[in-house]
């Protein structure tokens, strides 16, 4: 058994227009207590079952489902777990910005067979979070997803952290995401509440359910204070 995350920083092309994690450089902040108090619930609702894999979605662009995957990632690892985030969005990657790392090879070279899991793994500076780049934009994103290789790569990963988040793209947009949805323990739909389309957001669920995916709750971004700063909000489902 091989060790991922372990290449060291020389031989990582950092991207200079990464994004700022507010729970790595505000930990203390209240919207970084949110995504630890997000974290707590998930475990509460997966007290029965195994809560290994996840896929980080949303209905539409913009609603911030990158950032709850990264931030979420994070705060898992500061509780000590061994974390990999994986970017799955081939269409519009965006994590390996957030983390400046390169995204010449990813999750579509890995898929594609043209490189291995561990030379795709990369360390982050956050300690015990590894990530997957996208890699390059694959012309056909929903095939890899949905294939055996992607079903192998999985439990090859299962084995080696305690857990996994796949950053997926818009529901609503591609078939992607509900491909995904099948494979993992349960899926967590990301709601702007600045700019969501409700009835997107309820066709997204339909879509979930339809898809036998497991639907661990919601989170509700951006949404206005109620006598605190609860920038982020947890709903679970029943």
């Amino acid at each position: 058994m091989f060790k991922f995350g372990k290449k060291k920083s020389k031989h990582i092309k950092y991207d200079k227009t990464g994004r700022e994690l507010i729970t790595v450089h505000k930990p203390k902040s209240p919207i970084s207590e949110q995504y630890r108090t997000i974290r707590t619930n998930l475990e509460f609702t997966a007290v029965d079952d195994d809560l290994q894999t996840m896929v980080i979605t949303s209905a539409s662009s913009g609603e911030g489902k990158s950032t709850t995957s990264s931030n979420l990632a994070v705060v898992y690892a500061q509780q000590g777990k061994r974390v990999l985030l994986v970017d799955c969005d081939m269409r519009r990657p965006t994590a390996h910005f957030t983390f400046r790392l390169s995204n010449g090879i990813g999750l579509s070279t890995v898929l594609a067979k043209k490189t291995t899991v561990e030379k795709a793994t990369h360390s982050t500076q956050v300690e015990n979070l590894d990530l997957i780049a996208a890699g390059p934009i694959p012309p056909n994103p929903s095939e890899l997803l949905s294939s055996k290789m992607m079903d192998r790569v999985l439990e090859e990963l299962r084995a080696n952290y305690d857990i996994i988040i796949l950053d997926a793209p818009p529901m609503m947009q591609v078939a992607d995401t509900r491909l995904l949805a099948r494979k993992v323990d349960g899926v967590v739909l990301v709601v702007g509440c600045d700019k969501s389309d409700r009835q997107m957001v309820v066709k997204a669920k339909e879509q979930l359910t339809l898809a036998e995916a497991h639907i661990l709750g919601v989170v509700l971004n951006k949404r206005e204070p109620q006598g605190s700063d609860d920038y982020y909000y947890y709903y679970a489902y029943e």
